[in-house]
Protein backbone atom coordinates (compact mmCIF):
# COMPACT_ATOMS: atom_id res chain seq x y z
CA UNK A 1 0.00 0.00 0.00
CA UNK A 2 2.66 2.46 1.18
CA UNK A 3 4.16 2.33 -3.03
CA UNK A 4 1.21 3.92 -3.71
CA UNK A 5 1.40 6.74 -1.89
CA UNK A 6 3.16 8.82 -4.49
CA UNK A 7 0.17 8.47 -6.52
CA UNK A 8 -2.63 9.50 -4.09
CA UNK A 9 -0.50 12.30 -3.88
CA UNK A 10 0.19 13.27 -6.95
CA UNK A 11 -3.67 13.48 -7.74
CA UNK A 12 -3.95 16.01 -4.42
CA UNK A 13 -1.56 17.94 -6.14
CA UNK A 14 -3.65 17.95 -8.92
CA UNK A 15 -6.71 18.89 -7.14
CA UNK A 16 -5.18 21.24 -5.18
CA UNK A 17 -4.26 22.99 -8.42
CA UNK A 18 -0.89 22.79 -7.75
CA UNK A 19 1.53 22.95 -11.41
CA UNK A 20 1.43 19.21 -13.06
CA UNK A 21 5.72 19.57 -13.11
CA UNK A 22 5.85 19.91 -9.48
CA UNK A 23 3.18 17.69 -8.78
CA UNK A 24 4.73 14.75 -10.47
CA UNK A 25 8.47 15.71 -8.69
CA UNK A 26 6.74 16.96 -5.26
CA UNK A 27 5.17 12.99 -5.50
CA UNK A 28 8.31 11.50 -6.55
CA UNK A 29 10.57 13.03 -4.00
CA UNK A 30 8.16 11.89 -1.12
CA UNK A 31 8.81 8.79 -2.61
CA UNK A 32 12.73 9.04 -2.38
CA UNK A 33 12.59 10.76 1.19
CA UNK A 34 10.27 8.74 2.92
CA UNK A 35 9.94 5.86 1.43
CA UNK A 36 13.20 4.48 -0.27
CA UNK A 37 15.70 5.61 2.05
CA UNK A 38 18.36 3.63 0.33
CA UNK A 39 18.36 5.14 -3.11
CA UNK A 40 21.32 8.36 -2.82
CA UNK A 41 19.43 11.58 -3.85
CA UNK A 42 22.24 11.96 -6.38
CA UNK A 43 20.43 9.51 -8.14
CA UNK A 44 17.12 10.89 -8.41
CA UNK A 45 18.88 14.60 -9.44
CA UNK A 46 20.68 12.30 -11.71
CA UNK A 47 17.60 10.92 -13.54
CA UNK A 48 16.00 14.84 -13.74
CA UNK A 49 18.68 16.10 -15.55
CA UNK A 50 19.13 13.20 -18.15
CA UNK A 51 15.93 11.95 -18.94
CA UNK A 52 15.85 15.14 -21.53
CA UNK A 53 19.65 14.18 -22.42
CA UNK A 54 18.35 12.73 -25.94
CA UNK A 55 18.74 13.93 -29.40
CA UNK A 56 15.30 13.25 -30.50
CA UNK A 57 13.58 15.97 -28.30
CA UNK A 58 15.64 18.60 -30.01
CA UNK A 59 12.84 18.22 -32.50
CA UNK A 60 10.17 19.67 -29.53
CA UNK A 61 11.53 22.93 -29.41
CA UNK A 62 12.16 23.49 -33.51
CA UNK A 63 8.72 22.66 -33.81
CA UNK A 64 7.61 24.86 -30.97
CA UNK A 65 9.58 27.66 -32.93
CA UNK A 66 8.00 26.95 -35.87
CA UNK A 67 4.39 27.80 -34.77
CA UNK A 68 5.60 30.69 -33.70
CA UNK A 69 7.30 31.75 -36.19
CA UNK A 70 4.32 30.99 -38.73
CA UNK A 71 2.29 33.50 -36.67
CA UNK A 72 5.03 36.56 -37.53
CA UNK A 73 5.44 35.47 -41.14
CA UNK A 74 2.52 35.73 -42.67
CA UNK A 75 1.81 32.17 -43.21
CA UNK A 76 -1.22 31.72 -40.69
CA UNK A 77 -2.91 34.71 -42.60
CA UNK A 78 -1.76 32.96 -45.87
CA UNK A 79 -3.46 30.10 -44.94
CA UNK A 80 -6.57 31.73 -43.54
CA UNK A 81 -7.06 33.42 -46.67
CA UNK A 82 -7.18 29.76 -48.23
CA UNK A 83 -9.46 27.75 -45.98
CA UNK A 84 -11.65 31.42 -46.80
CA UNK A 85 -11.35 30.24 -50.13
CA UNK A 86 -12.45 26.94 -49.68
CA UNK A 87 -15.08 26.71 -47.26
CA UNK A 88 -16.13 30.47 -46.91
CA UNK A 89 -19.25 29.52 -49.58
CA UNK A 90 -20.51 26.78 -47.02
CA UNK A 91 -23.15 26.84 -44.31
CA UNK A 92 -21.99 28.91 -41.54
CA UNK A 93 -19.19 30.64 -43.35
CA UNK A 94 -16.71 31.55 -41.21
CA UNK A 95 -17.29 29.15 -38.33
CA UNK A 96 -16.27 26.51 -41.56
CA UNK A 97 -12.94 28.35 -42.16
CA UNK A 98 -12.32 28.52 -38.61
CA UNK A 99 -12.20 24.49 -38.93
CA UNK A 100 -10.52 24.27 -41.92
CA UNK A 101 -7.98 26.85 -40.98
CA UNK A 102 -6.87 24.62 -37.32
CA UNK A 103 -6.17 21.36 -39.89
CA UNK A 104 -4.26 23.49 -41.69
CA UNK A 105 -2.42 24.87 -38.92
CA UNK A 106 -2.20 21.63 -37.17
CA UNK A 107 0.50 21.09 -39.78
CA UNK A 108 2.32 24.14 -38.75
CA UNK A 109 1.91 24.68 -35.29
CA UNK A 110 1.08 21.55 -34.06
CA UNK A 111 0.05 23.12 -30.70
CA UNK A 112 -3.48 23.47 -29.69
CA UNK A 113 -3.41 26.41 -27.41
CA UNK A 114 -1.54 28.31 -30.03
CA UNK A 115 -3.98 27.55 -32.70
CA UNK A 116 -7.15 28.36 -30.19
CA UNK A 117 -5.18 31.54 -28.86
CA UNK A 118 -4.49 32.97 -32.80
CA UNK A 119 -7.77 32.02 -33.63
CA UNK A 120 -9.47 33.77 -30.89
CA UNK A 121 -8.23 36.86 -31.99
CA UNK A 122 -7.93 37.13 -35.67
CA UNK A 123 -11.54 34.52 -36.29
CA UNK A 124 -13.66 35.21 -33.61
CA UNK A 125 -14.44 38.92 -33.64
CA UNK A 126 -15.21 38.64 -37.64
CA UNK A 127 -17.53 35.46 -36.67
CA UNK A 128 -19.05 37.73 -33.72
CA UNK A 129 -19.15 40.65 -36.51
CA UNK A 130 -21.33 38.32 -38.90
CA UNK A 131 -23.60 37.60 -36.53
CA UNK A 132 -22.74 34.20 -34.55
CA UNK A 133 -23.35 34.41 -30.75
CA UNK A 134 -19.95 34.48 -28.76
CA UNK A 135 -20.62 31.62 -27.22
CA UNK A 136 -21.07 29.34 -30.36
CA UNK A 137 -18.08 31.15 -31.67
CA UNK A 138 -15.33 30.38 -28.62
CA UNK A 139 -16.92 26.77 -28.79
CA UNK A 140 -16.16 26.38 -32.40
CA UNK A 141 -12.18 27.64 -32.09
CA UNK A 142 -11.71 25.55 -29.09
CA UNK A 143 -13.01 22.53 -30.77
CA UNK A 144 -11.31 22.76 -33.81
CA UNK A 145 -8.31 23.50 -32.47
CA UNK A 146 -8.07 20.18 -30.94
CA UNK A 147 -7.00 18.71 -34.52
CA UNK A 148 -3.75 20.96 -34.54
CA UNK A 149 -1.91 18.47 -32.45
CA UNK A 150 -3.35 15.25 -34.47
CA UNK A 151 -2.07 16.44 -37.68
CA UNK A 152 2.07 16.36 -37.69
CA UNK A 153 3.87 17.68 -36.15
CA UNK A 154 2.30 18.18 -33.16
CA UNK A 155 4.70 17.79 -30.40
CA UNK A 156 2.51 15.18 -28.89
CA UNK A 157 3.03 13.03 -31.98
CA UNK A 158 6.57 13.52 -31.37
CA UNK A 159 6.28 12.50 -27.81
CA UNK A 160 4.09 9.59 -27.94
CA UNK A 161 6.62 8.01 -30.88
CA UNK A 162 9.93 8.10 -28.45
CA UNK A 163 7.44 7.08 -25.28
CA UNK A 164 6.40 3.91 -27.23
CA UNK A 165 9.27 3.58 -28.99
CA UNK A 166 7.74 3.85 -32.95
CA UNK A 167 9.35 5.56 -35.66
CA UNK A 168 8.66 9.47 -35.18
CA UNK A 169 7.66 9.78 -39.46
CA UNK A 170 5.17 6.71 -38.64
CA UNK A 171 3.60 8.35 -36.32
CA UNK A 172 3.22 11.37 -38.18
CA UNK A 173 1.68 9.71 -41.32
CA UNK A 174 -0.92 8.27 -38.71
CA UNK A 175 -1.71 11.34 -37.71
CA UNK A 176 -3.43 12.67 -41.04
CA UNK A 177 -6.56 10.28 -40.57
CA UNK A 178 -7.68 10.96 -37.70
CA UNK A 179 -7.36 14.70 -38.38
CA UNK A 180 -8.94 14.53 -41.31
CA UNK A 181 -11.77 12.85 -40.06
CA UNK A 182 -11.84 15.22 -36.64
CA UNK A 183 -12.36 18.53 -39.34
CA UNK A 184 -14.77 16.72 -41.29
CA UNK A 185 -17.31 16.00 -38.50
CA UNK A 186 -16.96 19.16 -36.88
CA UNK A 187 -17.41 20.91 -40.02
CA UNK A 188 -20.87 18.77 -40.16
CA UNK A 189 -21.66 19.91 -37.12
CA UNK A 190 -21.46 23.10 -38.01
CA UNK A 191 -23.79 22.72 -40.66
CA UNK A 192 -26.16 21.39 -38.82
CA UNK A 193 -26.07 24.26 -36.27
CA UNK A 194 -25.75 26.85 -38.91
CA UNK A 195 -28.75 25.86 -41.19
CA UNK A 196 -30.74 25.31 -37.72
CA UNK A 197 -30.12 28.46 -36.92
CA UNK A 198 -29.83 30.51 -40.05
CA UNK A 199 -25.77 31.22 -39.50
CA UNK A 200 -25.11 32.89 -43.51
CA UNK A 201 -21.77 32.05 -45.93
CA UNK A 202 -19.33 34.70 -45.64
CA UNK A 203 -19.29 34.18 -49.14
CA UNK A 204 -21.87 34.63 -52.09
CA UNK A 205 -20.68 31.83 -53.95
CA UNK A 206 -18.33 29.00 -53.91
CA UNK A 207 -15.31 30.45 -55.06
CA UNK A 208 -14.16 30.04 -58.80
CA UNK A 209 -11.29 27.79 -60.28
CA UNK A 210 -9.35 30.55 -61.21
CA UNK A 211 -9.31 32.09 -57.34
CA UNK A 212 -8.81 28.87 -55.58
CA UNK A 213 -5.92 28.42 -58.05
CA UNK A 214 -4.65 31.88 -57.14
CA UNK A 215 -5.23 31.49 -53.22
CA UNK A 216 -2.96 28.26 -53.78
CA UNK A 217 0.06 29.31 -55.62
CA UNK A 218 0.10 32.47 -52.57
CA UNK A 219 -0.22 29.57 -49.83
CA UNK A 220 1.84 27.32 -51.63
CA UNK A 221 4.81 28.03 -49.65
CA UNK A 222 2.46 27.52 -46.25
CA UNK A 223 1.25 24.52 -47.15
CA UNK A 224 4.16 22.66 -48.39
CA UNK A 225 6.10 22.66 -45.06
CA UNK A 226 3.83 19.48 -43.44
CA UNK A 227 4.37 17.83 -46.36
CA UNK A 228 8.05 18.73 -46.90
CA UNK A 229 8.63 17.50 -43.24
CA UNK A 230 6.99 14.31 -43.97
CA UNK A 231 8.52 13.34 -47.14
CA UNK A 232 12.19 14.42 -46.08
CA UNK A 233 11.77 11.94 -43.10
CA UNK A 234 10.22 9.06 -45.55
CA UNK A 235 13.54 9.36 -47.68
CA UNK A 236 15.73 9.53 -45.62
CA UNK A 237 16.87 13.29 -45.86
CA UNK A 238 16.45 13.96 -42.65
CA UNK A 239 15.64 12.52 -38.78
CA UNK A 240 12.91 14.31 -37.20
CA UNK A 241 15.50 16.62 -35.44
CA UNK A 242 16.92 18.03 -38.39
CA UNK A 243 13.15 18.04 -39.70
CA UNK A 244 12.30 20.80 -36.99
CA UNK A 245 15.46 22.95 -37.80
CA UNK A 246 14.73 22.53 -41.20
CA UNK A 247 11.12 23.85 -41.34
CA UNK A 248 12.04 26.34 -38.77
CA UNK A 249 14.87 27.57 -41.45
CA UNK A 250 12.22 27.51 -44.42
CA UNK A 251 9.57 29.30 -42.47
CA UNK A 252 12.75 32.10 -41.71
CA UNK A 253 13.39 32.18 -45.40
CA UNK A 254 9.38 32.43 -46.33
CA UNK A 255 8.94 35.27 -43.79
CA UNK A 256 11.50 37.32 -44.99
CA UNK A 257 12.24 37.03 -48.18
CA UNK A 258 8.76 35.89 -49.68
CA UNK A 259 5.70 36.88 -47.78
CA UNK A 260 7.45 39.53 -46.33
CA UNK A 261 5.90 40.37 -43.15
CA UNK A 262 9.12 38.90 -40.63
CA UNK A 263 10.88 41.42 -39.75
CA UNK A 264 14.34 41.37 -37.26
CA UNK A 265 12.67 43.14 -34.50
CA UNK A 266 10.14 39.80 -34.49
CA UNK A 267 13.08 37.42 -33.57
CA UNK A 268 13.64 37.82 -30.13
CA UNK A 269 9.83 37.42 -29.28
CA UNK A 270 10.26 34.47 -31.05
CA UNK A 271 12.83 33.17 -29.11
CA UNK A 272 11.46 34.44 -26.22
CA UNK A 273 7.72 32.52 -26.82
CA UNK A 274 9.84 29.35 -27.83
CA UNK A 275 12.10 29.30 -24.73
CA UNK A 276 8.80 29.85 -22.36
CA UNK A 277 6.82 27.10 -24.09
CA UNK A 278 9.91 24.81 -24.41
CA UNK A 279 10.80 25.22 -20.98
CA UNK A 280 7.29 24.08 -19.81
CA UNK A 281 7.27 20.63 -22.00
CA UNK A 282 10.93 19.86 -20.90
CA UNK A 283 9.99 20.32 -17.29
CA UNK A 284 7.04 18.20 -17.15
CA UNK A 285 8.92 15.65 -19.46
CA UNK A 286 11.98 15.46 -16.91
CA UNK A 287 9.69 15.56 -14.08
CA UNK A 288 7.30 12.69 -15.54
CA UNK A 289 10.57 10.66 -16.05
CA UNK A 290 11.43 10.70 -12.13
CA UNK A 291 7.74 9.85 -11.22
CA UNK A 292 8.43 6.94 -14.01
CA UNK A 293 11.64 6.00 -12.59
CA UNK A 294 9.77 5.26 -8.95
CA UNK A 295 6.87 3.24 -10.92
CA UNK A 296 9.51 1.36 -12.08
CA UNK A 297 11.52 0.34 -8.97
CA UNK A 298 7.86 -0.47 -7.46
CA UNK A 299 6.64 -2.24 -10.68
CA UNK A 300 4.12 -0.44 -11.22
CA UNK A 301 4.04 -1.03 -15.22
CA UNK A 302 4.03 -4.64 -15.04
CA UNK A 303 1.13 -4.42 -11.82
CA UNK A 304 -1.32 -2.22 -14.05
CA UNK A 305 -0.68 -4.78 -17.24
CA UNK A 306 -0.94 -7.64 -15.46
CA UNK A 307 -4.46 -5.92 -13.75
CA UNK A 308 -5.68 -5.46 -17.63
CA UNK A 309 -4.88 -8.35 -18.63
CA UNK A 310 -6.58 -10.50 -15.75
CA UNK A 311 -9.46 -8.17 -16.23
CA UNK A 312 -10.05 -8.90 -19.76
CA UNK A 313 -8.35 -10.85 -22.78
CA UNK A 314 -10.39 -8.87 -25.33
CA UNK A 315 -8.67 -6.04 -26.93
CA UNK A 316 -11.63 -4.07 -27.78
CA UNK A 317 -12.88 -4.61 -24.28
CA UNK A 318 -9.66 -3.31 -22.95
CA UNK A 319 -9.69 -0.38 -25.70
CA UNK A 320 -13.00 0.85 -24.23
CA UNK A 321 -11.81 0.35 -20.60
CA UNK A 322 -8.77 2.40 -21.35
CA UNK A 323 -10.70 5.05 -23.40
CA UNK A 324 -12.98 5.96 -20.48
CA UNK A 325 -10.10 5.89 -18.11
CA UNK A 326 -8.43 8.38 -20.67
CA UNK A 327 -11.70 10.35 -20.88
CA UNK A 328 -12.06 9.97 -17.07
CA UNK A 329 -8.48 11.72 -16.28
CA UNK A 330 -8.57 14.51 -19.34
CA UNK A 331 -11.06 15.94 -17.21
CA UNK A 332 -8.65 16.60 -14.90
CA UNK A 333 -4.92 16.65 -16.15
CA UNK A 334 -3.57 18.42 -19.19
CA UNK A 335 -3.56 16.57 -22.63
CA UNK A 336 0.40 16.49 -22.34
CA UNK A 337 0.75 15.83 -19.04
CA UNK A 338 -1.59 12.90 -19.69
CA UNK A 339 0.51 11.56 -22.35
CA UNK A 340 4.27 11.44 -20.61
CA UNK A 341 2.58 10.21 -17.63
CA UNK A 342 -0.38 7.23 -18.59
CA UNK A 343 1.58 6.20 -22.13
CA UNK A 344 4.49 4.64 -20.50
CA UNK A 345 2.07 2.19 -18.37
CA UNK A 346 -0.88 1.80 -21.04
CA UNK A 347 1.61 1.13 -24.37
CA UNK A 348 3.06 -2.54 -22.49
CA UNK A 349 -0.31 -3.49 -21.82
CA UNK A 350 -1.80 -3.00 -25.36
CA UNK A 351 0.63 -4.60 -26.86
CA UNK A 352 0.47 -7.51 -24.52
CA UNK A 353 -2.65 -8.25 -26.37
CA UNK A 354 -1.54 -7.52 -29.96
CA UNK A 355 -2.65 -3.39 -30.18
CA UNK A 356 -0.66 -1.77 -32.55
CA UNK A 357 1.07 0.85 -30.52
CA UNK A 358 0.93 3.06 -34.18
CA UNK A 359 -2.48 2.22 -33.45
CA UNK A 360 -3.01 3.11 -29.68
CA UNK A 361 -0.58 6.81 -30.02
CA UNK A 362 -3.85 7.71 -32.59
CA UNK A 363 -6.59 6.63 -30.26
CA UNK A 364 -4.32 7.91 -27.32
CA UNK A 365 -4.17 11.65 -28.81
CA UNK A 366 -7.42 11.88 -29.95
CA UNK A 367 -8.54 10.69 -26.38
CA UNK A 368 -6.34 13.49 -24.57
CA UNK A 369 -7.50 16.13 -27.15
CA UNK A 370 -11.33 15.95 -26.62
CA UNK A 371 -9.90 16.05 -22.75
CA UNK A 372 -8.78 20.04 -23.63
CA UNK A 373 -12.35 20.49 -24.22
CA UNK A 374 -13.72 19.26 -21.03
CA UNK A 375 -14.66 21.01 -17.65
CA UNK A 376 -13.01 21.16 -14.96
CA UNK A 377 -9.19 21.57 -16.60
CA UNK A 378 -9.81 21.70 -20.44
CA UNK A 379 -6.89 24.08 -21.72
CA UNK A 380 -8.34 25.02 -24.62
CA UNK A 381 -11.42 25.83 -23.12
CA UNK A 382 -9.55 28.12 -20.50
CA UNK A 383 -7.74 29.64 -23.48
CA UNK A 384 -10.71 30.61 -25.80
CA UNK A 385 -12.55 32.01 -22.44
CA UNK A 386 -10.01 33.80 -21.20
CA UNK A 387 -9.60 35.36 -24.82
CA UNK A 388 -12.89 35.68 -25.52
CA UNK A 389 -14.66 36.62 -22.43
CA UNK A 390 -16.72 33.96 -22.34
CA UNK A 391 -18.74 32.40 -19.49
CA UNK A 392 -17.92 28.44 -18.70
CA UNK A 393 -21.48 27.54 -18.57
CA UNK A 394 -22.18 29.63 -21.93
CA UNK A 395 -19.15 27.62 -23.56
CA UNK A 396 -20.22 24.16 -21.99
CA UNK A 397 -23.69 24.61 -23.43
CA UNK A 398 -22.27 25.36 -26.94
CA UNK A 399 -19.41 22.90 -27.50
CA UNK A 400 -21.36 19.23 -26.83
CA UNK A 401 -22.09 19.12 -30.15
CA UNK A 402 -18.46 19.53 -31.09
CA UNK A 403 -17.37 17.08 -28.00
CA UNK A 404 -20.13 14.36 -29.43
CA UNK A 405 -18.94 14.64 -33.25
CA UNK A 406 -15.05 13.86 -31.65
CA UNK A 407 -16.36 11.30 -29.84
CA UNK A 408 -17.91 9.70 -32.78
CA UNK A 409 -14.56 9.77 -34.42
CA UNK A 410 -12.52 8.67 -31.75
CA UNK A 411 -15.06 5.67 -31.48
CA UNK A 412 -14.06 4.79 -35.36
CA UNK A 413 -10.49 5.08 -34.90
CA UNK A 414 -10.42 3.20 -32.30
CA UNK A 415 -12.70 -0.22 -33.36
CA UNK A 416 -10.97 0.29 -37.07
CA UNK A 417 -7.18 -0.33 -36.85
CA UNK A 418 -7.52 0.01 -40.88
CA UNK A 419 -8.91 3.25 -40.42
CA UNK A 420 -6.87 4.59 -38.46
CA UNK A 421 -3.71 3.53 -40.00
CA UNK A 422 -4.87 4.05 -43.34
CA UNK A 423 -2.01 5.75 -44.73
CA UNK A 424 0.90 4.22 -42.71
CA UNK A 425 -0.12 1.04 -44.05
CA UNK A 426 -0.28 2.43 -47.45
CA UNK A 427 3.24 3.92 -47.53
CA UNK A 428 4.65 0.72 -46.04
Amino acid sequence: MEALYPIIILFVLFFLNIPIAFALMGSALFYFIFLNTTMSMDMVIQQFVTSVESFPYLAVPFFIMVGSVMNYSGISEELMNMAEVLAGHMKGGLAQVNCLLSAMMGGISGSANADAAMESKILVPEMIKKGFSKEFSAAVTAASSAVSPVIPPGTNLILYALIANVPVGDMFLAGYTPGILMTAAMMVTVYIISKKRGYEPSRERMARPVEIIKQTIKSIWALAIPFGIIMGMRIGVFTPTEAGGVAVFFCFLVGFFIYKKLKLHHIPIILMETVKSTGAVMIIIASAKVFGYYMTLERIPQFITNSLMNFTDNKFVLLMVINLLLLFVGMFIEGGAALVILAPLLVPAVKALGVDPLHFGVIFIVNIMIGGLTPPFGSMMFTVCSIVGVRLEGFIKEVWPFILALLVVLFLVTYSESIALFIPNLLR
